[in-house]
């Protein structure tokens, strides 16, 4: 026998074999049999077969049924069962001729590969080949195919190709071009320039596809280079025309979208618009009329008119538009607010959140609609409405909006009781009309929030209690008969406890310096008439009402024994006990029990304090009354968060209560501020007794790499108050700096009129030094003025930070580094908002002591927000006036 005729009985034997076998079953009846299994193991069960059964039939390169099993395959793909295995059967049927093996194969290329597999190179070739295949529907399946897992080789190889097929006529070849090049501009943007030609032209075609990817391809094309953004402004006019056109135009079937004419293509449009008008006037010139013509002209009927209208705010806010335009597109938003679909409310509070900036009248018009929104079941409307509140908020409104918040915090959710009671304490310190609407606004945060209020808020108010000496009777006599009521709320007897052991003596004396009538008494549990209230406290000194010794020690012996107080709620009031054993005469004793309890305390803290106090009695009682004298009227130096996480930290016996001043440990700590120039340095005690000399030239760049001391506004430590001070400043960061310096002195001469570092003027005019620009980029501008101290070796920086852009510089944070040599002290800014246009500029003091005499050089670092985007800039300061080194 010859191996001829072997070969064709083999081949007979194959071919009877495989017509004994049964055909595979089809797609309809393997998703039938799926659905009918009962549990999760059929159903593994039948697709383990067929998978087997699929791979029997791969293996035997059975092209007949090869489109079927590709089918069920991917039915099984996509029911999350592995099918990596039909990979390259995909390709083979994409390499066939049929469109409907075409079809699977290339359906299952998309669906099985992608560009993190080598494999998908291989379909390469056949795509260019189907690109200009004859009939369109071939053309189309590989553009798709190329536009779901191109990768930046493929998008190399056949990019020429796209090109061509975007000139064409063939207005769905052209549509699916296009969107394959914003393909590969998304993963190759240097293959830009190849498509800018071609797709100017696509904005003159007629079919409504077309101009819609022609759009979206030109979008990506703005956002990704700088030079096509300003290339493309040209088509301004063109765009505009083709908006109109579609506002303009009657009834279109084929477009129509609940009466709307295409409304993704107006859109896209619109959004396209708002990127090249930005930062433009002649582009945003141009589109005007078209916007407002869009805002008056779309029915807000349908959820269709709402979008358009939504992207026609977000164009007009964008763009430098007129005013009146800007008007309508805010009232668009107050109207939004009043629609029943909650998304389009909080579309609306979201978006007058970012425009809040850029025109506040115009959204205060709305206010009372905002502050209807802080009603709303949706916990996110809610969110928002509280932030746009917040945002509203300025001195002629400060008491209706906090009284509203005031309101809503009192049915709050418990989620929201520590952000609002910490914005609306902001809030009132910036705006507040008088202090006496300041503490009687925070008394009720503290009672309506109760233990939901923040640390930091607590300090806070408690410096603001402390710099307000009017109002020192009234606000420990309020905040007594509030922790009579309740003393369950930790913050408002931590602030009571402060305040009693403080103003002890003025409790007592029942009076108040305050000559304001008190026409609500905002934290009062029952009613109370207003007219009994105005006579009662008409006039100043009057008597308010009468407390005594005992109950006040009975009161603070109470809370301390309390389960419910907290370690830190404890400190304060042992502390307070001990202020009031010097303002008290009748219960010394009885105090001096109640401090002995804590002596065998589990508590350190506690321990540690009780034993001091009673030590300061039995060995010093002689210095008791100095000791533990009235704290002067503390500085406001900003919120440090760190200072109240660490609620236990002890505080010197000297003049001290509690958190509100802070004493730096004698120990370097490592500074929070990242090192300006990568290396980790240490923060320079704030008690400077004896510094060392430098051990290398400070004027040498490596001095200055390597010996920076870092300071900044929240590390300084507040400054007691020159007026109070009648000795030398020991803990002045720029006092004392050598022995041969002296310390900073009090101002004795108050007939001159201080200038706003606090020297007189007849120094300023004496030692005029020339200003110098600081730092200046992306219209962001630093000069630095400056001013010899009455301490000969400090310098008074005073800087100056302007915003010459449109958009305000947000959460603004400067920071500096000087060599060690020097002595840099930064001061709280006057804010961290930079508003925009030059129109007002952020504030700050920085302390300069040079007892060396050396060469002044600063590393500076600045970090703020602009328009979404957080920016940081570094900079180098070494060309200071000769007047600062001297």
């Amino acid at each position: 026998m010859s191996v001829l005729q072997a070969i064709e009985e083999k081949v007979k034997s194959v071919e009877e074999k495989l017509s004994k076998m049964p055909p595979p079953i089809k797609l309809k009846d393997l998703i039938r049999n799926i659905r009918a299994a009962r549990t999760q193991a059929d159903e593994r069960a039948i697709v383990q077969k067929e998978c087997a059964s699929i791979r029997n039939s791969f293996r035997d390169e059975d092209n007949t049924y090869r489109c079927r099993n590709v089918a069920k395959l991917l039915y099984i793909h996509m029911l999350g069962y592995p099918a990596h295995f039909g990979q390259l059967e995909c390709l083979k049927l994409v390499a066939q001729p049929r469109f409907t093996d075409k079809r699977i194969g290339y359906l299952g290329t998309t669906l099985l590969l992608d560009e993190r597999q080598d494999v998908h190179l291989l379909v390469t070739n056949s795509m260019k080949n189907d690109m200009n295949h004859s009939t369109q529907y071939i053309a189309g399946l590989a553009l798709g195919c190329l536009g779901s897992i191109c990768s930046q080789e493929m998008c190399r190889d056949l990019a020429a190709e796209i090109e061509k097929l975007m000139k064409q006529s063939n207005a769905y070849i052209k549509k699916k071009a296009t969107l394959c090049a914003f393909r590969i501009i998304r993963k190759v943007p240097e293959l830009m320039e190849i498509f800018i030609p071609a797709t100017r032209s696509l904005l003159s075609e007629k079919n409504h596809g077309v101009l819609l990817t022609a759009v979206v391809l030109i979008t990506e094309m703005c956002e990704k280079s700088p030079d096509t953004l300003s290339h493309f402004r040209k088509l301004v006019p063109n765009l505009v025309r083709i908006l109109k056109n579609l506002i303009m135009s009657g009834y279109s079937p084929e477009h129509d979208v609940s009466g709307v004419s295409d409304p993704f293509l107006q859109v896209k449009i619109l959004k396209l618009l708002r990127i090249l008008g930005k930062y433009d006037a002649d582009a945003s010139e141009a589109m005007n009329d078209i916007l407002a013509q869009v805002a008056t002209n779309t029915e807000t009927s349908k959820n269709v008119g709402n979008a358009i209208l939504y992207e026609t705010v977000l164009a007009i806010m964008d763009i430098k538009s007129e005013s009146g335009l800007r008007v309508l597109a805010i009232n668009i938003l107050g109207r939004f607010l009043l629609n029943n679909d909650k998304n389009i409310r909080y579309v609306a509070l979201n978006t007058l959140l970012k425009t809040v900036s850029a025109d506040m009248n115009a959204v205060q018009r709305h206010r009372s609609t905002i502050v209807d929104c802080l009603k709303d079941p949706d916990v996110s409307i809610r969110r928002r409405a509280v932030e746009l509140c917040f945002a509203l908020i300025n001195a002629n409104n400060v008491r209706g909006m906090v009284k509203e918040l005031v309101f809503f915090l009192e049915k709050a959710d418990p989620e929201f009781k520590s952000h609002v009671s910490s914005n609306i304490f902001h809030a009132c310190e910036k705006y507040a009309p008088n202090k006496r609407w300041h503490i009687d606004t925070m008394m009720k945060v503290l009672t309506t929030a109760g233990n939901h209020v923040l640390d930091d808020t607590v300090s806070s108010l408690i410096q603001m209690i402390s710099d307000t000496s009017s109002l020192h009777g009234y606000t420990s006599q309020q905040l007594f008969k509030a922790i009579q009521e309740d003393n369950t709320q930790q913050p408002l007897v931590q602030v009571a406890a402060w305040c009693i052991g403080e103003y002890g003596d003025l409790l007592m004396a029942g009076q108040t310096e305050e000559a304001e009538p008190i026409q609500v008494c905002t934290y009062y549990k029952t009613e109370l008439n207003i007219e009994d209230l105005a006579k009662e406290h008409a006039t100043a000194g009057q008597t308010l009402f009468q407390v005594t010794e005992d109950a006040v020690v009975e009161v603070l012996e109470k809370i301390i024994q309390s389960t419910t107080a907290t370690q830190v709620t404890k400190e304060y009031v042992l502390t307070a006990l001990m202020k009031l054993s010097t303002r008290f005469t009748v219960t010394v004793d009885y105090i001096k029990k109640v401090i002995s309890a804590y002596g065998p305390s589990l508590d350190m803290e506690l321990q540690q304090r009780s034993v001091e106090y009673l030590t300061l009695f039995r060995s010093y009682d002689h210095m008791r009354a100095g000791l533990l004298e009235r704290m002067p009227p503390m500085e406001n130096k900003g919120i440090n968060n760190s200072e109240t996480k660490n609620n236990s930290e002890r505080t010197d016996l000297v003049k001290t209560n509690d958190k509100p001043v802070v004493n730096l440990p004698t120990q370097p700590e490592s500074n929070g501020l990242l090192d300006l120039l990568g290396d980790t340095q240490t923060v320079t005690p704030a008690i400077i007794q004896e510094p060392q000399k430098p051990q290398k030239d400070s004027a040498d760049l490596l001095d200055l790499l390597g010996d920076l001391d870092f300071t900044s506004s929240n590390e300084m430590n507040p400054q007691p108050s020159l007026q109070q001070t009648q000795q030398p400043i020991s803990n002045n960061i720029l006092g004392n700096v050598m022995d041969n310096v002296q310390p900073l002195q009090p101002m004795t001469q108050p007939q001159q009129t201080p200038n706003f570092l606090g020297a007189p003027l007849d120094n300023v005019t004496n030692n005029k030094i020339p200003s110098l620009v600081a730092f200046e980029k992306a219209g962001l501008k630093i000069d630095f003025n400056f001013e010899k101290d009455s301490n000969p070796a400090v310098t008074n920086i005073m800087l100056t930070a302007t915003n010459s852009t449109m958009f305000p510089m947000t959460e603004f944070v400067f920071q500096a580094a000087v060599p060690k040599s020097f002595q840099l002290q930064l001061q709280s800014p006057s804010g961290n908002v930079v508003p925009p246009n030059n129109s007002a500029a952020v504030t700050q003091v920085i302390k300069i002591a040079n007892p060396q005499k050396q060469p002044l050089r600063m590393r500076i670092k600045l970090a703020y927000n602009w328009n979404g985007m957080d920016v940081n800039e570094q900079g180098e300061v070494s060309n200071f006036p000769a007047a600062v080194n001297q």
